[in-house]
């Protein structure tokens, strides 16, 4: 890996629950690791409610994290006061999923896009009216769109414009939290297109949060894969996607559709019984095991212990008590898939 831009140790976000009768913690995020290099995509998928966007909220220091590190250029922002944070903002911005709820109604496209330069002390007056064209022009938007308000533009231009004032500062890590999961499918691929330009362009690395595994396949230089709030694997996007190793990734896998009916029809299909347990009582042990079609295999090692992440060579990380002792699962062939 390169130099990493952002290094996440043992993240742990819990969330008190007191009131009508219930108590107790929810487990949102419990010892998340994971590092991302200079110019690097990484894709976070998993179902909802797994702590995807709770873990992009406590990189982005929206939410206090409950325990771990995390290091921006080397530096620890885990615990910095929001004036410490002020200057280091720059180094890092975040589009939201929902461009109708991230835009203030009460400014012009323009002013939001223009504000991040100005908190910053970056440009002023007319300096900042040219750098905010130049930002419309190069996320596709007309310069005269800068006078309209956000409920004037659809919602594929709204995003835009929150691209736009996510690029403003130049940040060096962009955290994308399913920023295409609120638009029509046309415009998605235009959004996703745009980012992957704008990327390339300019260089910065990507946290890219989603549940949708074409995205990542097509968008993302590595995947990690969470569920119910933790890692349970990490490899580079290829292989991911060609070899498998944790049982849920593979049953996440088999769920996707392949535009051949033939092949489709021919697939294996992984399916899950029972619902993701609650946050608030995680399973023992491997937090899979209650949905695990393997489970009787790795019992009763899965009830007691944690399966931590094991490198399986190249890059490769499962948490799994089965291919820590040398039984790789066998769900779901990728090879069958036609691609």
């Amino acid at each position: 890996m390169t130099e990493p831009v952002l290094e996440v140790e043992g993240l742990v976000k819990h969330f008190p629950v007191r009131g009508l009768g219930a108590k107790g913690v929810v487990h949102a995020v419990d010892g998340v690791s994971f590092r991302i290099g200079r110019g690097e995509l990484l894709g976070l998928v998993g179902e909802s409610g797994s702590g995807k966007s709770t873990v992009a909220n406590c990189v982005m220091r929206l939410v206090a994290p409950t325990a771990g590190a995390i290091r921006l250029n080397g530096t620890d922002i885990t615990r910095l006061s929001r004036r410490a944070l002020r200057p280091l903002r720059r180094s890092m911005h975040m589009v939201f999923q929902d461009p109708y709820s991230s835009l203030d109604p009460r400014m012009t496209c323009g002013q939001i896009v223009g504000e991040p330069l100005d908190v910053q002390g970056l440009a002023r007056g007319r300096d900042l009216d040219v750098r905010v064209s130049q930002l419309f022009d190069r996320v596709g938007l007309r310069d005269e769109l800068r006078f309209r308000y956000p409920h004037e533009l659809s919602g594929g231009q709204r995003q835009r414009v929150g691209l736009a004032r996510a690029l403003a500062v130049s940040p060096e890590l962009l955290v994308a939290d399913e920023p295409v999961s609120a638009l029509d499918v046309s415009v998605q691929a235009s959004i996703l297109n745009l980012l992957r330009d704008l990327q390339e362009e300019l260089g910065f690395s990507c946290l890219f949060i989603t549940h949708d595994l074409a995205t990542v396949e097509y968008l993302c230089d590595r995947v990690a894969v969470m569920y119910l709030g933790q890692i349970v694997e990490v490899a580079p996007t290829r292989e991911l996607f060609g070899n498998p190793k944790h049982p849920y990734t593979q049953s996440l896998l088999s769920a996707g559709v392949v535009p051949d009916p033939e092949v489709q029809r021919s697939r294996t299909r992984v399916v899950l019984e029972g619902d993701l347990p609650s946050p608030l009582e995680p399973p023992s042990g491997c937090r899979f095991r209650t949905r695990c079609p393997l489970e009787p295999r790795s019992a009763p090692q899965s009830h007691d212990e944690e399966p931590p992440l094991v490198d399986v060579g190249d890059g490769h990380l499962v948490a799994c008590h089965l291919v820590r002792r040398g039984e790789t699962p066998d769900l779901y062939r990728p090879l069958e898939v036609a691609r």
